[in-house]
């Protein structure tokens, strides 16, 4: 009965060990720079920005970790010469009635525009792969 919970011990402590290692090298990970074919949208420019063709809209916030984790596939979906899309960012904190309006209960989530009008919806940290795929479908 003892080695059983020492096993435990030592699992649960490793465990614990494993998260606060993953945490502090996550919070420490150097910035991302946002790609500067990547717009910035507010409740002034959106529906212009959205109006015409395929637009990747990313609901986010500054203190998201997931957020963050998303910023280098959005770079690369922005930077990617074959894709007709745009990628634009809405930071939930500073836009929250563009928030309520689409009704972002998760961040981040990403919605995909056609012509003005809500095409799909994603939350969480998806992959370019995943999201080129739903882009072109």
């Amino acid at each position: 009965m003892n080695s059983i919970m020492l096993w435990i011990i030592i699992g649960v402590t490793l465990f614990i060990g494993f998260i606060v290692f993953n945490y502090f090298r996550s919070k420490n990970a150097p910035e991302v720079k946002k790609s500067s074919k990547i717009l910035i949208v507010n409740k002034k420019n959106f529906s212009g920005i959205t109006r015409r063709g395929l637009v990747l809209v990313d609901f986010w916030a500054a203190w998201c970790q997931p957020c963050k984790l998303m910023l280098p596939v959005l770079n690369e979906i922005a930077e990617t010469e074959s894709v007709d899309v745009k990628v634009a960012k809405v930071n939930v904190e500073y836009e929250k009635q563009l928030a309520a309006k689409f009704k972002i209960k998760n961040i981040p989530t990403c919605i995909i525009f056609k012509d003005g009008v809500e095409y799909k919806r994603f939350s969480g940290v998806k992959t370019k792969r995943f999201l080129l795929k739903e882009i072109n479908s």
